[in-house]
């Protein structure tokens, strides 16, 4: 049995992360008009993110406005079908601030991939509560009482969010050294200010995610008998476990023989020894979101599967 389908048996449901999930492939830089020149490889590296963009700008724009791509940029969604159980989450007003803030900044990320590379339409996405509280039950190791609920509260959903984003970046991180193309690695790297200003944004997000929830990190999920802290680290633990390829995801505390340089077990933000970002490749990335622990076997927050060529190819060898 995969390890996730201890927790999606029916329907297929539930990771962030995140978003979010999420992970930058970005407009052309000025010095790059075309990708006709970019092996097929790259192009479908520069692809794949949209799988978890997708992800991010529903979550991010169901929890804040209560409606969305379909609603406020159909032309991107591409006629894929309609989120499950995405809805408006209980907020206040700085956290849906904050919330509408990378809504909005998730469809500039869409559309800017999507000048970029053809892309694919929307895939079937599970947003629904069930869908977190089965991750949530998988990270704790059992069923909580009552049902994690992360449309319930600033806090709750502020955990939510912390289950898919970095996924997303630890993808970007990781997708860099597979690009054969010169072109590719500049369009990454952000040879073009506006793509270097777009990675900012969505390494920002995460960053202000782990800060809300660090300034809480000892405060304990009501009714949950779990601080904040505990949770992100529980989250971490099965993301690692998941991805199947080692250290690549830490909560908000540490050991701190894990801590920045050995010194503090305080960590706001994640890193290896020498504090750089972690890598995942696309076969880890889906493994995680689809919470199955395996690239080929679809679930969770992705009950179809992702799309793009990357993502196919495991569903159809």
């Amino acid at each position: 049995m995969k390890i996730f389908n201890l927790f999606f048996r029916s329907p297929p449901s539930s990771t962030t992360t995140a978003t979010v999930a999420t992970i930058i492939f970005l407009f052309i830089s000025t010095s790059v008009n075309s990708t006709a020149n970019l092996p097929k490889t790259d192009m479908d590296l520069l692809e794949f993110p949209l799988n978890l963009e997708y992800f991010e700008a529903e979550y991010f724009l169901f929890g804040s406005l209560g409606k969305g791509l379909d609603t406020i940029e159909p032309g991107l969604a591409a006629k894929g079908p309609p989120p499950i159980g995405a809805k408006q989450a209980n907020l206040s007003l700085l956290i849906k601030d904050v919330i509408t803030q990378f809504a909005y900044q998730e469809i500039g990320h869409l559309r800017a991939i999507k000048k970029l590379v053809q892309g694919f339409p929307r895939p079937l996405l599970n947003l629904s509560a069930k869908s977190f509280g089965t991750v949530m039950d998988a990270a704790v190791g059992n069923p909580l009482s009552p049902p994690f609920d992360p449309y319930a509260n600033d806090l709750n959903y502020l955990i939510s969010c912390y289950v898919i984003p970095y996924v997303g970046l630890t993808g970007y991180v990781g997708a860099n050294p597979k690009l054969e193309s010169p072109d590719s690695r500049k369009l990454l790297y952000g040879y073009d200010k506006l793509v270097a200003g777009l990675l900012g944004v969505e390494s920002g997000q995460d960053a202000v995610i782990r800060s809300l929830l660090y300034e809480r990190a000892n405060e304990k999920v009501v009714p949950y008998d779990i601080t904040v802290g505990e949770f992100t680290q529980k989250i971490s633990q099965l993301r690692n476990k998941l991805g199947n390829d080692g250290l690549k995801d830490e909560g908000l505390k540490v050991p701190i023989e894990l801590g920045a340089e050995k010194n503090t077990q305080g960590n706001v933000l994640a890193g290896d020894e020498d504090s750089v970002a972690y890598g995942r490749t696309p076969q880890e990335i889906l493994r995680i979101v689809y919470g199955t622990g395996d690239e080929k076997a679809p679930g969770g927050f992705y009950p179809q599967g992702g799309d793009g060529a990357i993502a196919k190819g495991y569903l159809n060898p």
